[in-house]
């Protein structure tokens, strides 16, 4: 994990960062749609993902990702966040199109998990 550097604005260190997503998109009038991905890089305030499902720019959106331990030092962490989609960026991988989105955190809740008693 390193942070990136350049000339970029962004109030809060970002961290390159590759860990499974799940993300939940409203629908109106029907359940969510819901798709999986992987981190590109995380922030405090925001991430960067790569799914197979296009998004809209503004569109709201749900996530769920797991912090490994080997990031908090102790037991797995638990993110579930509310967000809004920042820029949407078509993109090859693996000769496969995806799509890299930028979202905004706008909400979060970590729950550590228990650790079993021994």
């Amino acid at each position: 994990m390193k942070a990136t550097a350049g000339s970029e604005r962004r109030r809060s260190r970002r961290y390159d960062i590759a860990l499974p997503v799940e993300v939940r998109t409203p629908v109106a009038g029907g359940p969510a749609r819901e798709t999986r991905g992987e981190t590109k890089d995380i922030s405090a305030r925001g991430l960067y993902f790569v799914i197979d499902q296009d998004l809209t720019p503004g569109s709201e959106l749900e996530f769920t990702l797991v912090l490994p331990r080997e990031i908090t030092g102790e037991s797995e962490v638990l993110v579930r966040a509310q967000g809004r989609v920042i820029r949407v960026i078509p993109q090859t991988d693996g000769g496969a199109n995806r799509i890299g989105v930028a979202a905004m955190i706008e909400k979060y809740e970590m729950v550590r998990a228990e650790i079993p008693s021994p």
